[in-house]
């Protein structure tokens, strides 16, 4: 069987095709619980990805929710991307002994690597053995790649991506904000894949 590795595309020759496949073909939720929804920040996660967590969690698929991410963006709030999260979840109903937050990080491969502390503390490493993946689903992907580089091999993971309504499979190209957002991703995460920094895959 014919397989493409992502580390063999030519990120400056990206199809439609290849990017939709790339970010999107394959993550789909597989309802199984967890014993922690891992939550990765950004500057609209308050809009999309917290409100999704927040489900998850009402729906008793994991007893606690992790809110990863230190960035304070300009002009929101002078709080954390993490700590924004958790306020609003408190709001939502989430009991705060439910909530771990993790403040430091400033991208992708930080919220991961700062979060192991933080769940080691909280269960420690050796006890988890699922977690859900919270964030948009133009991002999932390099997540999961980033998850699975770093965190201990014995983890699991369920994909759950969160609806940000531009950036989804059959729409992202329709504007240029969705198109921007794939493009860029879709380049990154080949680029961090040939740097050694995230592990390859094989294309879905």
């Amino acid at each position: 069987m014919f397989t493409v590795r992502i580390s063999e595309l030519d990120p400056d020759r990206l199809t439609r095709k290849q990017m939709t496949t790339l970010l999107f073909e394959g993550i789909v939720d597989d309802g199984q619980y967890g014993d922690c929804i891992f939550v990765f920040g950004s500057n609209r996660s308050l809009r999309y990805r917290l409100p999704a967590a927040v489900e998850l969690y009402k729906k008793g698929r994991a007893p606690k929710l992790l809110f990863s991410g230190g960035t304070v963006w300009a002009g929101q709030s002078n709080k954390s991307e993490a700590v924004l999260m958790r306020d609003r979840a408190i709001e939502l109903g989430v009991q705060p002994q439910h909530i771990l937050i993790e403040t430091e990080s400033r991208h992708t491969k930080e919220n991961v690597l700062s979060s192991l502390m933080v769940l080691d503390r909280a269960f420690m490493l050796h006890n988890i053995r699922r977690l859900l993946v919270v964030t948009s689903a133009y991002h999932v992907r390099r997540a999961y790649l980033t998850l699975r580089t770093y965190m201990p091999r014995w983890v699991e993971y369920t994909l759950c991506p969160a609806d940000d309504q531009m950036t989804q499979k059959d729409n992202w190209w329709l504007t240029p904000e969705g198109a921007k957002r794939v493009e860029a991703e879709s380049r990154k995460m080949i680029k961090y894949i040939r740097m050694g920094a995230i592990e390859d895959d094989i294309l879905p």
